[in-house]
């Protein structure tokens, strides 16, 4: 199948790429079918490319290579529906926002993405966290450029 992105070109994928949303995205709920693009081999973050349209790509970023302590569970009939257990974890993923400075890139930790891949299915879930942020600051232990120019 071709899909025509405006981020990537025109790119060849087969239907075990694709990602079905059937609620959805918040925001985007007639869009119901992504392909999900890594960025580089082991690289935390990815892309969630719209197979319909060519303008609609989301950057994802795998929480846990940033946020240890990131953890949630998700309600039973979640885990039915998509079909993930712990003999079938799910892969999770959070939505960010790329700031005009890298280091104020965000993450939606409250609206995490739940993936079973080998289902092909997936639902963004909005958790009922307060501790968690819908601009959580991914880099937010950087050093400012102050500091860094201070020298010793």
């Amino acid at each position: 199948m071709k899909i025509d992105t405006t981020r990537f070109g025109t790119l060849e994928v087969s239907e075990k790429q694709i990602i079905h949303f059937p609620e959805g995205i918040p925001g985007f709920l007639n869009e119901k079918a992504f392909v999900h693009l890594p960025h580089e081999p082991e690289s935390p973050f990815s892309f969630l490319q719209s197979t319909m349209e060519a303008n609609l790509s989301f950057l994802l970023v795998n929480p846990f290579a940033f946020i240890q302590d990131y953890e949630f569970s998700l309600e039973e009939k979640v885990t039915e529906e998509l079909g993930v257990s712990e003999e079938n974890p799910p892969q999770v993923f959070v939505i960010a926002t790329v700031r005009e400075n890298i280091k104020d890139m965000s993450v939606n930790l409250l609206a995490p993405i739940v993936v079973n891949e080998s289902k092909g299915i997936a639902r963004q879930v909005i958790l009922d966290k307060p501790e968690y942020a819908i601009r959580h600051r991914l880099f937010a232990d950087a050093a400012s450029p102050e500091a860094s120019e201070g020298g010793v």
